[in-house]
């Protein structure tokens, strides 16, 4: 009986394994089934395989772009933890005056300060960066090695470029969306503790809210939102038709869209040929195409604005007629410009610093460093040209990289290979 019953068990784990293996090796003709379609439209696909980021980088690439960006980052922290100290030392006293707390201190003030400078001298970051690691590299004769093994200086170039289109992308995305926001937060604060006050208030502003509209405001305080003695004139074919008086103007912060202003003691003078109507009341709401931002300028008010911002008020104003867009529209070219900027300086300083020298780098790092400077203050003149000489925005923003991309060639052809 016993050797019975171990035979049906025998048998029927024989008929179980039999099933699985039945059914694994259905399983296998069904995926084959399913992969074969997939492999014959694998070959035409294999240009997609371009495409993929990595394939470019090899071992040396990620040895290169290892060494710059944490230098690049290293001379930021550096360089901004000195400024900081010194900031702090300056504004002390003012601080203390004012009875400035320490979270207002820290994060209104020093959390905006710390990005704002960083991205301003973000190009004088790069040239040091590529000038200390480069010239250390050819120091220890790992250029001369490169070379060496048949790689061109021009293939070695690769990964420096490949770290400025990392670098030029996250200053683009500071300058152009994160910055604006934080310089609003610094500037109250600097208008609360440091006592730079800002502008606040305009006399006489008179600007056209649409076409054939003309808007005036004698005295506009920005702190309630308040103007006083306004007037607005309608014309078609510069002719009057309506005039508009009122004792004060208001405008509606609460209102879910924009425009919403409110007028006082308003009198309506229409003009039809040879007749008029006059009509007058204590308070009505309009909509007038102006905001508070277009009645009151104070400087650097440009550098809150993200650049979506900034393309909607230039595009705005100058529907107006306004003349008063030359500073909006250098910041928003030059935050463009400045983000290639970096692979300018990189390849000067990269080119001066890559061959090794018996005096070692002192008089090289002394040209790169004069270059540097000299393109930041030429960006500095010509936004100052744009403003005041009548230069075009979008020439003056881009001058000093058209410039220096002559000299960055020159320095390449001279580059060792």
């Amino acid at each position: 009986m016993e050797k019975e019953r171990y035979r049906q068990y025998a048998k029927k784990a024989i008929s179980l394994w039999q099933k699985q293996r039945l059914r694994l090796v259905a399983m296998r003709n069904k995926g084959s089934r399913m992969v074969a379609p997939l492999k014959k439209v694998l070959p035409y696909l294999a240009w997609m395989r371009y495409f993929n980021p990595l394939r470019y980088i090899t071992r040396l690439d990620r040895y290169i772009i290892g060494k710059f960006i944490g230098t690049y980052f290293f001379a930021i922290l550096l360089i901004i933890s000195i400024a900081i100290v010194f900031d702090f030392n300056e504004h002390l006293s003012k601080f203390t005056q004012y009875h400035a707390p320490w979270k207002a201190i820290v994060f209104d003030y020093y959390l905006n300060f710390v990005p704002y400078f960083a991205n301003l001298f973000s190009p004088l970051f790069v040239f040091i960066a590529v000038i200390f690691f480069t010239s250390k590299m050819a120091g220890n004769s790992e250029i001369i090695s490169i070379l060496a093994a048949g790689v061109s200086f021009k293939r070695m170039m690769r990964p420096y470029m490949i770290s400025c289109i990392i670098i030029s992308a996250l200053s683009y995305t500071l300058s152009a969306y994160v910055i604006p926001h934080g310089t609003v937060v610094r500037q109250n604060f600097e208008s609360l503790y440091k006592n730079k006050k800002k502008d606040t208030a305009a006399e006489n502003v008179q600007l056209q809210v649409d076409k054939g509209v003309i808007a005036y405001i004698q005295h506009y305080d920005n702190n309630i939102k308040r103007g006083y003695g306004f007037c607005l004139d309608k014309f078609e074919n510069k002719k009057l038709i309506s005039h508009m008086t009122a004792s004060d103007i208001q405008y509606d912060t609460i209102s879910d869209t924009k425009y919403h202003w409110k007028v006082q003691n308003w009198k309506i003078r229409e003009v039809r040929g040879m007749k008029e109507k006059i009509t007058s009341g204590v308070q009505m709401d309009t909509l007038i195409m102006m905001e508070p931002i277009d009645l009151v300028y104070s400087r650097g008010q440009q550098e809150t604005f993200t650049s979506p911002e900034l393309r909607e008020y230039i595009s705005k104003q100058i529907d107006r007629g306004s003349s008063n867009v030359v500073q909006y529209e250098v910041e928003y070219h030059k935050r463009i410009a400045s983000s290639f900027a970096a692979f300018i300086l990189t390849i000067i300083g990269a080119s001066l610093s890559s061959r090794k020298r018996k005096g070692g780098m002192g008089m090289y790092l002394a040209i790169g460093l004069a270059l540097s400077f000299l393109f930041i203050l030429l960006q500095t003149i010509s936004a100052t040209f744009a403003i005041n000489a009548g230069t075009p925005p979008i020439v003056a923003a881009w001058m000093p990289n058209i410039l220096f991309a002559f000299v960055a060639y020159f320095c390449y052809r001279k580059a060792p290979n």
